[in-house]
């Protein structure tokens, strides 16, 4: 029983993970570094990482400054930061590709909230998938006779704890991420 307690706990904290990654990936108005995560660009034929090629750093909070480590790359890194659909407009001097981050409208802002919203929804949603799935794993053990029902019981009662708190998590997260979002 302990080790379907134990594969919970850990599926349930993928889970987060996995949904603080996403919403990474949201705007927020503020210049982050993982913003440029998704841009790859042609190095010598390979989609290749913004970060594989050169430093990105966020000297302020509306700027990006990406600094390749080969000069030839600096208009290939403005080519893909243009057209990986970011809403981006870079420039580069020579020696680094700097990017302004536009300030966010209001229903841009809206936007991006309903997005972080459809992302924890699909995040409680995976979460409760997995008290479900160990739920049944209790049972079979039960029905196989390797638990008792008091056994069952308390580890059903331990994975809905487990759900509790990771669905609080995730909530508490969105929470942040609005108010970053909302605020500048």
């Amino acid at each position: 029983m302990n080790s379907v307690l134990e594969e919970t706990k850990s599926s349930m904290s993928k889970t987060i993970e996995h949904f603080q990654q996403q919403l990474s990936k949201v705007r927020t108005g503020r210049a982050t570094v993982s913003l440029l995560d998704p841009v790859k660009v042609d190095y010598y034929g390979t989609p290749t990482p913004l970060s594989q090629i050169g430093t990105v750093s966020a000297p302020d909070a509306k700027t990006l400054i990406v600094q390749p480590w080969e000069r030839t790359m600096l208009a290939p890194v403005e080519k893909a930061i243009q057209a990986a659909g970011l809403g981006l407009n870079p420039s580069n001097d020579g020696t680094i590709v700097r990017v302004p981050i536009p300030p966010l409208t209001e229903e841009r802002r809206k936007e991006f909230v309903k997005q972080c919203k459809k992302i924890s929804e699909e995040s409680k949603i995976a979460v409760r998938n997995v008290r479900r799935d160990h739920m049944e794993d209790l049972k079979k053990l039960e029905k196989s006779k390797e638990i008792s029902e008091d056994d069952r019981k308390r580890g059903e009662d331990e994975i809905q704890k487990f759900t509790d708190k990771f669905i609080k998590d995730i909530d508490t997260i969105l929470a942040k991420k609005e108010k970053e979002i909302l605020e500048d």
